[in-house]
């Protein structure tokens, strides 16, 4: 396997220092595959927290960096409209996407993913329509199913022998999961951690070989979520998540391209915050032994350890609205139509809400004090389920094994959007 070797931090604090600030692209990719976004952001809060970005891969945008300023432009869906997207689109990226959906005759979906991109008052129908699936009741059902998986995933890792945690422990057991939130072939679950990378990554990156092929895969998605669709829609309602939406007067009229926006949605956000923050959670108490210790000994903070890991990886490091009229924030005046950019990575670290932010501390007096969920309307539908599965998998963990010791540095994903990993070498030395 190959190790990846961590860029040279003091470099990259240097070039944030010396670089023009209104130079500062916050967004560039290449930073958040090598970790040297941080010293940016740190700028950013402190000399420009609403930072414009005239140029670059995505257009010009600005940047909302510190935590109240966050608060405010994510709770107010008013000023701020999800109707254009939520992430950063990258400009080239998409005209790139276009002459190869062009090939093979066909165009690309606009809009958004799903209700997430959907302002009120669609936004809340659709919402609830898969409210029922993710709601404490149903959370309590699926436990002891996910606690069952999750141990048949620890119970058949090698001892004393490398291998990637990712696809062995992330991947898996987010992938069972979400199996059994949509009822999707259980056979097929890898299926939808593979969509959810050729969704979220360019060629050349995560498993996305070409447009092309980047194409094929949504095309193939698209494609066996609306054969569960047709089998749903006359079949009698059940508690899935596909169900719901066939069954709901709000959702089962919605177009196909709301449909597959939703599909998106509930893919990537079912996926990527559980998958990575469970190999961030490894890597942070690697590069934190006490806290390691300190979890150990007291399996009561494996919870807010849980939450502490949301935090301080931010599994998804942004969401951007659109103005929907002239507003100012912070003294910096906003157009209509420009797009925002809220950076929950940076709003994590803002030293003004959170006391050390840079630290890894599991045993934070308010360790739930973070905008990984985002807030208001658009706060995540499934956080409770993330929270579930992550709460399991280390009670499990630490049954099994008295430690997972990182094998090298991991490889992150090419994207400014999900903040995780590609793969992480571990190794776990013996079983408790």
């Amino acid at each position: 396997m190959n190790i990846a070797v961590k860029p040279d931090a003091n470099a990259a604090a240097a070039d944030a220092r010396s670089i023009p600030l209104e130079a500062i692209n916050p967004a560039k990719v290449d930073r958040f595959q090598d970790d040297t976004i941080w010293p940016y952001f740190e700028r950013l809060r402190r000399e420009d927290p609403v930072h414009f970005t005239a140029e670059s891969e995505f257009g010009p945008y600005w940047s909302i960096t510190r935590w109240d300023d966050i608060m405010a432009v994510d709770v107010d869906h008013e000023a701020f409209s999800s109707a254009e997207g939520i992430g950063l689109p990258n400009l080239a990226a998409l005209a790139e996407q276009d002459k190869a959906l062009a090939a093979m005759g066909r165009e690309r979906r606009k809009g958004g993913a799903g209700f997430i991109t959907m302002d009120e008052p669609e936004h809340s129908q659709h919402r609830k329509a898969v409210s029922p699936t993710v709601a404490p009741g149903n959370i309590a059902n699926m436990a002891p199913i996910v606690r069952e998986r999750a141990g048949q995933i620890l119970d058949s890792l090698p001892i004393g022998e490398e291998f990637d945690w990712v696809d062995r422990v992330s991947k898996e057991l987010t992938a069972m999961t979400l199996a059994t939130l949509f009822d999707f072939p259980f056979e097929d679950r890898r299926k939808l951690t593979y969509w959810s990378d050729m969704i979220t990554n360019t060629p050349g990156h995560g498993p996305v070989k070409s447009w092309q092929h980047k194409a094929e895969a949504i095309f193939e998605c698209f494609g066996a979520f609306q054969e569960l669709w047709n089998q749903r829609v006359n079949a009698p309602p059940s508690i899935d998540l596909i169900s719901m939406l066939t069954h709901n007067p709000a959702t089962r009229t919605m177009t196909p391209e709301e449909y597959q926006g939703t599909v998106v949605l509930l893919i990537i956000g079912g996926n990527d915050t559980t998958r990575n923050t469970i190999s961030g959670s490894v890597y942070a108490l690697n590069k934190n032994p006490d806290q390691y210790a300190k979890l150990r000994a007291n399996h009561e903070l494996i919870l807010p350890m849980v939450s502490e890991t949301i935090r301080w990886q931010t599994p998804l490091a942004h969401m951007s609205r659109v103005a929907t009229r002239d507003i100012e924030v912070r003294g910096k005046l906003i157009k209509k139509g420009e797009r925002v950019v809220m950076w929950y990575i940076s709003g994590n670290r803002d030293d003004a809400m959170v006391e050390n932010p840079d630290a890894y501390i599991i045993d934070r007096e308010r360790p739930r004090q973070h905008l990984s969920f985002g807030f208001g309307i658009h706060r995540c539908v499934g956080n409770r389920v993330a929270e579930m599965q992550l709460g399991i998998i280390w009670e499990e963990i630490l049954k099994r094994f008295p430690t997972i010791q990182l094998a090298g540095e991991p490889t992150r994903t090419h994207s400014s959007f999900v903040h995780g990993y590609e793969s992480m070498p571990v190794i776990i030395p013996a079983r408790a």
